[in-house]
Order: C-alpha cells, then structure tokens, then sequence
C-alpha cells in the first residue's frame, strides 16, 4: 500500500479519540476506561472492608455514599453483598481481562510483531465500545431502585435466577447479566483479532521462535478466551430465561416463604459448571498477559537474556493447556463423586510444574544480572514474588480433602488476591511504567512516585492479604457483613481493623499513581526514542504516533528478541559500545546467532 495515500483524509476530532481505529489510540481507551473502572472498583472494597472492621457503626463515609441503604448511617445487610458482587466482576473482568489485555494487546501486537496494524482496525474499534458499554450498564445498575446484582460476583443460582429471592435479585441482576453478555462479544471480537494479527501480519524474519514472550502471553490469552468465554455466554443466557422466560435450566423444587415454586428438573450445580468452566481459565487470562510483560520488563532491566525462552513458551502452553481442565477445583463441595474430586485435584497440582518453570526462569534471568531498579522492575519482581506466594496456597485450595476446610472463608479470598489480583495489578503498573513513553509521545513517569507507589502499594497488599490467611485458618466465613454472631469470632476483631487500615493505605497509594499518570502525560519529562535500551520493535517506532507505526518500509528481523549483553569470544560487544543488539540489526562478521 502507497503510504501517501492513506493521509488522503483529516482526522476529525471524533474520527481520532472517539470512533478511533488505530490500535495506540484503542489501547489508551482501554487503559483509561480499564483505571477508572479500577478505581470505582476499589473504593467498593474500601466500603465492605471498613463494615468488616467496624460492623454496624455509624459512618459518615457510608451516609455519603450509600444514601439510603445506609440508613443512620449503618450499611444495610442487602448492600454489602451486591458491593462484593459488583467489586469482583469489576475487577476480574472490566480491569483485569479487559483493562490489561486490551491495553497492551492493542498497543504491543502490531508494534512488536512488526505490523501496520491490526487486522481488523473496525474490528477493534467495536469491541472497545462493547466493552464501554457493557462498562456503563453494569455502573448504571447501582442506581437501580431495588438495588444492584447481590448473588456475589459468581451470581450462582437460585439467589441470580429467582428475581423474588432478595432486593438484589431484581432489576441489578438483569442488568449484570446484559452487561456481561456484551462483554462477552467485546472479549470476544478483541480476541479473534489478537490471533489473527499474530498468525498473519507478522514482519519479514519474524518467526513464532523470535517473538517476544509478550506476544507468545497475548496470543495464547486470546486463545483462551476464545475457547472458554462462549460458555460463560451460554450460562448467562439461560440464566436470563430462568428469569425472565419461565424456563428451569438451573432451578429445581423451590420454596419460598412457604409457596412452591412451578420449577423442577434444572441443576444449579450445572450453573457452577458452566460458570467455573470459564472461571478458572479466566484466572490465566488475566494472568499470562502480566507474566508476558513481566518477561519482557525483567530481560531489558536485567541486561541480559531471558532464561529458558522456549521453556517459557512451553509453560505458557501448558498452563493454557490445563486451565480448561481444572474447573472442577472450585466444586469440591457441590456434592460432587470423590473420585471426580481426586481427578480434579491430580490436574490442579499439575499446574504448579508450568508455574514453577516461569518463577524459576524469573530468578534466574535476574541472577547476576545489571539490574536497573526502575518503577517497571520493581513491580515486575512483585509479580514474582506474589505469583509464589499466592500460589502456594493454591496447592493447599486444590487438594480436595484440604479444600474442604477452608472453602468459603476469608483463606480462598486471601489466595486468590494475591496470585491473580495483585499478580495482575502489578503487571498492568509495570506495563503501564515501561511502554509510557510509546502511549503518550516519549514522555516518561516521573521516577520517585513510581518509587513511592511500589514500596506503599507492595508492603500495604501483603498487609492485606498475609493476615487474612489466618482469618480465614480460623474459619471466618467469606461474604458475611459482619461476625458478631459468632463469639469465636470475637478476638479476630482487631485483625480486621489492622487490615482495613492496610488496605486504606493502599488506596491511597494508587493516588499518587493517578497523579503520576495524568500529570505525565501533560508535563512528564520527554525521553529518547528508545528509553530502556531496549531490543523490541516497538522502539524502532517514532515516538510521535503516526497511522501506520513507521514512516517507510517496516523493518526486518534477524534475530529474536532477547540479545542483550551478548558478546564476541574476546569480550568486546556486537556492537561497540552498547550492551544490546536490536531485533532489526542483521547478524554481524563472526556472530553466531543463539540457538536459544
């Protein structure tokens, strides 16, 4: 194509930041949407986490915000429950799906892989505003009048299929279930794109073997998504004719204040496994996009190459591999058989061996590396080290006869914040450090913040989530708005309190990051094209962002992307003076090319 002809048209305010199908552009749209989203998100969680440490005090907080479902202003029992609800879908799949993989899925695919753009420009622009859409229903069902969805962020049956069951089974739940059901196609129209792009636009001399592991994590993500997010789509349309067409998929023999209800011959344990079938492979699609950035991040600031890069392939394999065959781990109390159980178990502590290769990898790229303790670095070796910790309970909650004991207490929730909440949140921040400079024309985030955020946030997460293990050992129920019906419970009141204060302190840290991010973008110092000495294709790019990515012809690819510090037998390095070899640079006299 004559890259003359295509600045035949002017861009209009609308065609450029709204209606936009540049993919830098999409990804902003995706990263903004994504912290907003983020931040109502948190301050949900702020809200119960404070119920939890006072319960049934007065707070002004609470009159201001939840109005009349704080009456005096105690929160009202109905309320917390949809506020857990619409805290984790929130934050499973509008920040963490959608805000981390549409962000750096966009922005990095076409970059890296050495593409114009992606293969459907309309495509993408679509699935952004499905996705900002289904965004804006689910904020709108707060204000529904019986209140929002309030079946937890699972919304299992009966409590999602019944609209009589409870004030947040009404209106809030139809709405959940439409908001989910356009995400869904949003997810979907991304995902299918992602693959394409990767398989068919990929630069001359770019083979699968010389793809950054970024890439190998969004393409394999988007593969996932693909096979396991239909189900979901199936389970929330039959749970919309459960509520609204009189059909009983999920229901079955159900009184209510002493009326029988006409359902019969529906399985809620069916719902669980439509929703679980999704649910777990959705633990990787948020996580294997931050442990793809995590590699690229960790590589570039340690100086030197990735180890074991086709090991990492292979790992990013195999979890996506047996993700789709665990689901069943999140079911051991459904009254499922023993021996169902037991082969859930086996495939569950099977994941472990994929997971331990990529830590394992992640240590040993750093050892002995140059390491530049930038924002981006910091939060990368974060990710490693809540990745290890939160992953060690997972063999505790996938052992059926173990899970047993602490399913449903404060122990499940304190897992799984860890390995895929704050896991994935650190490698949004250490994406969102490292490719600033590529969203917003070469400015950069100030340092000393990033600093400040990482050491606040790190320290006040563990602060959170270590001691809830222990609440949750003890038995503490999850999802109960307060515990003052159990005596036992009683001496745990001071560990909630020290964790509420931890988790306000965190919040706050993420202030300092908005701060950083918007003033960045106006007023943030501008940096070299290619900041991080980095190999990727992305900062061969002009830091001005043109339709197109590159003014001229794309460039070709040699080699793949990890040859930093690479050196001739004598010492000297490929190229005089500098500890890194870009991609595009053919092999020079006497190299040999790593056989990694």
């Amino acid at each position: 194509m004559d890259h003359a002809a295509e600045h035949h048209h002017k861009e209009t305010f609308i065609t450029k930041y709204i209606f936009s199908q540049d993919h830098k552009m999409i990804a902003k749209q995706y990263l903004i949407t994504g912290l907003i989203m983020g931040f109502i998100g948190i301050a949900m969680s702020l809200l119960f986490r404070m119920q939890l440490a006072w319960p049934g005090e007065s707070s002004v907080v609470f009159k201001a915000l939840l109005g009349k479902w704080a009456p005096d202003g105690v929160m009202d029992a109905d309320i917390y429950l949809a506020l857990v609800t619409i805290h984790g879908t929130i934050m499973v799949f509008f920040v963490l799906t959608a805000g981390l993989s549409g962000t750096f899925s966009n922005l990095l695919i076409p970059l890296q892989i050495g593409a114009r753009d992606m293969a459907s420009g309309f495509l993408n622009m679509v699935s952004y505003w499905l996705f900002f859409i289904s965004c804006a229903i689910m904020i709108s069902s707060l204000f529904a009048e019986a209140g929002p969805a309030a079946a937890g962020w699972t919304v299992y049956p009966p409590l999602s299929a019944l609209p009589q069951a409870q004030p947040g089974s009404g209106l809030g739940m139809t709405l959940w279930l439409v908001s989910m059901a356009i995400f869904i196609a949003s997810s979907l129209l991304g995902s299918l794109n992602y693959i394409v792009t990767v398989l068919n636009l990929r630069t001359k001399g770019m083979t699968m073997t010389r793809l950054p592991l970024t890439i190998w994590a969004f393409f394999v993500t988007a593969i996932i998504g693909v096979v396991s997010f239909p189900v979901l789509l199936s389970a929330a349309l039959l749970l919309i004719m459960d509520r609204s067409f009189g059909t009983s998929f999920f229901l079955s023999d159900i009184f209510i204040q002493g009326e029988v209800l006409h359902y019969q011959g529906g399985s809620p344990v069916l719902y669980e496994h439509l929703f679980w079938f999704l649910g777990h492979p959705e633990v990787y699609i948020v996580l294997l996009p931050a442990l793809g950035i995590t590699s690229e991040v960790m590589s570039t600031n340690a100086r030197k190459p990735i180890f074991g890069y086709r090991a990492m392939i292979a790992s990013i394999l195999g979890i996506a591999f047996l993700s789709t065959i665990v689901w069943g781990h999140h079911m051991f109390i459904s009254g499922m058989n023993p021996f169902l159980g037991s082969v859930f178990t086996f495939t569950t502590l099977l994941i472990a061996i994929p997971s331990a290769v990529k830590a394992f990898n992640y240590i040993t790229t750093l050892w002995k590396g140059n390491l530049q303790l930038n924002p981006a670095m910091l939060f990368s070796i974060g990710l490693v080290s809540t990745f290890i910790t939160g992953g060690l309970t997972g063999i505790i909650l996938g052992d059926s006869t173990l899970d047993i004991n602490v399913h449903d207490t404060y122990f499940v929730v304190a897992h799984f914040h860890l390995v895929m909440g704050i896991s994935a949140l650190y490698g949004l921040f250490a994406g969102v450090y490292h490719w600033f400079p590529k969203l917003f024309q070469g400015r950069l985030m100030n340092k000393n913040m990033g600093y400040v955020h990482f050491w606040v946030t790190a320290v006040a997460s563990y602060g959170v989530f270590f001691p809830m293990h222990f609440v949750g050992m003890a038995g503490v129920p999850r999802r109960y708005y307060q515990n003052t019906a159990f005596p036992m419970f009683d001496e745990l009141t001071d560990v909630q309190i020290l964790m509420t204060v931890f988790a306000l302190i965190a919040a706050a840290a993420q202030l300092v990051f908005v701060y950083n991010f918007i003033h960045s973008i106006f007023y943030g110092q501008k940096g070299e094209q290619n900041p991080w000495k980095s190999n990727t294709l992305e900062w061969t790019t002009p830091t001005e962002h043109i339709h197109g990515n590159w003014p001229g012809k794309i460039p070709e690819v040699h080699r793949w992307s990890y040859d930093y510090s690479k050196t001739y037998e004598d010492g000297s390095y490929i190229i005089e003076g500098q500890d890194f070899v870009p991609q595009h640079i053919p092999l020079q006299k006497n190299e040999e090319e790593l056989n990694h």
